[in-house]
């Protein structure tokens, strides 16, 4: 087996068939860095067979800081696809992080266009035998006639950031990391691994950084990571935020949400933002989990219980509950979630209050009143609702 057709890539990254055998051309591209340094240096270690002894293969940096630069770095690749290994047999080229592929002024620069056509025009005439060219960057133009080549002559790598606008981004993340902690020996509490998911975002290389803390931390001995360690030792982020504004919201702490909602409108974030990731998704949750426990008495004691049930249920029944965008199902993660607080609720309330988060978000949107004082009556109004349980 060749060191191409065993190349493993990381969870999240995704293969784009080529048009024809790519056996000498790859392209390792995408918005997460780190996972496309973590590929990146994988494949490079399988073409080069982990030997590197500084004369057989040639690593190009791809940093540009002007067009003349880009220019310069386009024809240093070109010269080394078409010089012959010193010491004969294979050699690899690696133009490594190009950062003048993508839309912006470096890319669009005439000076720029002109080294990447030179660098198209050479590898159309192809590569010469015994020489494999491995291409990583963090940004490519798709509109553009260099990626349309890639795409139909190399054996491509995408490794985009999960995009977290979409409704199962938390599925997407929790997947990732638990993927991940599973190569490390760990294993999450459930309460845990939600904290975790907003705590450290969607970038694998955080995720990384976070899990290895989580290890170092825990020791040989102990190998379960509690909410109690992932507070303690992940960083309180942008997300985290809008999950803690939530989980106020969702305890019934109004005073907690109120001061964390201020924070973020000091800090310039919109009402409206807030609005639309702190509440409306937490509102939505907590009706979706009520009404799903009533309507159909799944199983709730374990996430894959959880899931498991409602995917089975009949099309018809589905047919209204959340969907992943990717149409592989019901988006289960966020509702599993909010399930032990829904049960502090009655599903009337909670329909007044989702009438009330309409009304809250088209008085942001249309009228002139205080958004500060809208959103304060809001929380009091939700956590107001939810019913006081020992």
């Amino acid at each position: 087996m060749s060191a191409a057709s065993s190349y493993h890539p990381s969870v999240a990254a995704k293969t784009i068939p080529s048009a024809q055998p790519a056996g000498n051309f790859f392209a390792v591209i995408g918005s997460d860095d780190g996972m496309v340094r973590e590929n990146a240096l994988t494949l490079y270690n399988q073409l080069t067979g982990g030997l590197d002894d500084g004369f057989t293969h040639e690593t190009i940096d791809g940093i540009a800081d002007n067009s003349d630069s880009a220019f310069g770095i386009c024809s240093s690749t070109i010269q080394a696809l078409l010089t012959i290994p010193m010491f004969g047999g294979d050699k690899v080229v690696w133009l490594r992080n190009a950062n003048f592929l993508g839309d912006n002024v470096l890319g669009r620069s005439q000076r720029t266009e002109a080294g990447v056509e030179s660098l198209r025009a050479t590898l159309e005439q192809g590569i010469p035998n015994g020489v494999r060219f491995l291409l990583t960057a963090h940004g490519v133009d798709k509109r553009r006639g260099f990626w349309k080549f890639i795409e139909k002559t190399a054996a491509v790598r995408v490794c985009d950031r999960i995009d977290t606008s979409r409704d199962d981004w938390q599925d997407q993340v929790a997947t990732l990391v638990t993927t991940r902690a599973r190569t490390l020996g760990l294993r999450f509490e459930p309460d845990a691994l939600a904290v975790f998911v907003l705590l450290a975002g969607e970038q694998s290389q955080q995720i990384g950084n976070e899990l290895e803390k989580l290890d170092i931390y825990l020791g040989p001995d102990r190998r379960t990571i509690t909410e109690e360690d992932v507070n303690m030792l992940v960083p309180l982020s942008r997300a985290a935020i809008v999950f803690e504004i939530g989980k106020a919201i969702q305890h019934g702490n109004a005073a907690r949400a109120i001061q964390l909602i201020d924070q973020q409108l000091a800090a310039d974030e919109s009402a409206i933002g807030i609005m639309r990731a702190s509440i409306i998704g937490v509102v939505r949750n907590l009706y979706m989990a009520k009404l799903i426990v009533g309507t159909f008495k799944v199983p709730t004691g374990s996430y894959q219980a959880f899931a498991g049930a409602l995917n089975r249920l009949p099309e018809a029944d589905r047919a209204w509950l959340p969907q992943k965008k990717d149409g592989s199902g019901v988006n289960v993660f966020p509702i599993f979630l909010a399930l032990p607080n829904a049960a502090n609720f009655d599903l009337e309330d909670l329909q007044s209050v989702m009438e009330a988060t309409l009304k809250a978000d088209q008085a942001l949107v249309t009228t002139g009143l205080d958004h500060r004082l809208i959103l304060h009556r809001l929380i009091v109004e939700i956590t107001a609702a939810r019913k006081i349980t020992h």
